[in-house]
């Protein structure tokens, strides 16, 4: 569990310490990036809740997923087509999954725990 957080962390700070500026050449590729980091984020967060996470899985996702999505949108760029918005719909439909089923399961456990606190009088 500590990994995907660790990577958000590291990711915000080192956004808020540098002042890189992006050209607008570039900001189609880097939407697609931050949504499939994004994506890659809560499904590791998930896995954990599942009980199912595997760092190597996580990794390889992670670079895997932001790999494809620059592809997919230097493609379009190349074709002339908005490709890259077939990959922001993809990851948009998986990230709001993803939030949903986290959700579910903080709730659940939750719920478990209340349970579980009135039941020994705590």
């Amino acid at each position: 569990m500590w990994l995907p957080i660790a990577f958000l962390l590291v990711g915000i700070i080192l956004g808020l310490l540098t002042d890189i500026r992006v050209p607008d050449a570039y900001t189609d590729y880097l939407t697609i990036a931050v949504l499939a980091a994004f994506d890659t984020l809560l499904g590791g967060i998930r896995a954990q809740l599942e009980k199912k996470f595997d760092d190597i899985v996580f990794l390889t996702g992670f670079f895997s997923n932001v790999a494809l999505a620059a592809l997919l949108a230097f493609l379009g760029v190349q074709l002339g087509i908005d490709l890259y918005l077939a990959a922001v719909f993809a990851f948009g439909v998986r990230l709001f999954q993803n939030i949903a089923i986290i959700r579910r399961h903080l709730i659940t456990n939750l719920r478990n725990s209340n349970k579980l606190k009135k039941n020994t009088g705590k």
